[in-house]
């Protein structure tokens, strides 16, 4: 008797990922998975990081993932941005967004129109790191008040994410927390992984947040533009 197993459900889930990433690079649309436990602060930090992007007359989307509820989309609606609601209560309630999910959103997206692509993922700092799904960078959200633990607890996080924006910096002098041991322990698990300090409601390091997203635009635009000169 042959036994399925998970594996199977997860080459498919990347197979289609895999074809969620094509689409976004024939259109030249950057995408960013963001992730963060809950209440760290993606969504104010989504609608700063959007707005600062569009003064510079970039267009934005963003497909908006929680398992119930419209609330966070409510929240980035009068950015004008064009958002896709994802809920996965009626699937199950899984923690993360799924590369279908993403598939279903490029249908009722502008994908053509869009230089950035937002995926707000489920709060959590487990299940959402195991998935890809066709994004161009995995970002994780850490939020200073929830300590300087958070990097060796839940590792996979930040071995798969290529940043770490550290929020709410406006809080640091209320807190007992050491910036420079949280990022020697971010340092520890991912040596690689670029960190900006940064405060989504006053604005410090955003800017840095911001110059960073632009370079990876442009590093697509350049692939983009050479693979059309290949095929000509």
């Amino acid at each position: 008797m042959r036994i399925p197993v998970l594996t199977n459900l997860l080459e498919e889930s990347d197979a289609l990922a895999a074809t969620n990433r094509q689409t976004f690079e024939a259109a030249g649309v950057f995408v960013v998975n963001l992730m963060s436990s809950p209440g760290a602060g993606k969504t104010t930090l989504l609608a700063k990081t959007i707005d600062l992007l569009q003064s510079r007359g970039l267009r934005c989307a963003v497909l908006e993932g929680d398992i119930t509820s419209t609330l966070d989309s409510e929240r980035l609606a009068p950015l004008g941005v064009p958002v896709v609601q994802a809920n996965t209560e009626p699937f199950g309630g899984d923690c993360h967004v799924g590369s279908h999910f993403v598939r279903a959103a490029i249908e009722q997206l502008p994908i053509h129109e869009l230089d950035y692509l937002f995926i707000e993922n489920i709060g959590n700092l487990v299940c959402p790191a195991e998935f890809y799904l066709g994004e161009h960078r995995k970002v994780v959200v850490l939020s200073l008040p929830e300590g300087e633990d958070k990097p060796v607890k839940y590792p996979l996080m930040f071995r798969e994410c290529q940043a770490c924006l550290l929020n709410k910096l406006d809080l640091l002098p209320y807190l007992d927390v050491s910036v420079p041991l949280l990022r020697e322990r971010i340092s520890t698990v991912n040596g690689d992984m670029i960190v900006f300090p940064v405060s989504a409601k006053t604005g410090i390091g955003l800017g840095t947040w911001i110059e960073w997203l632009e370079h990876g635009r442009q590093e697509l635009q350049a692939r983009h533009v050479g693979a059309r000169h290949d095929v000509s």
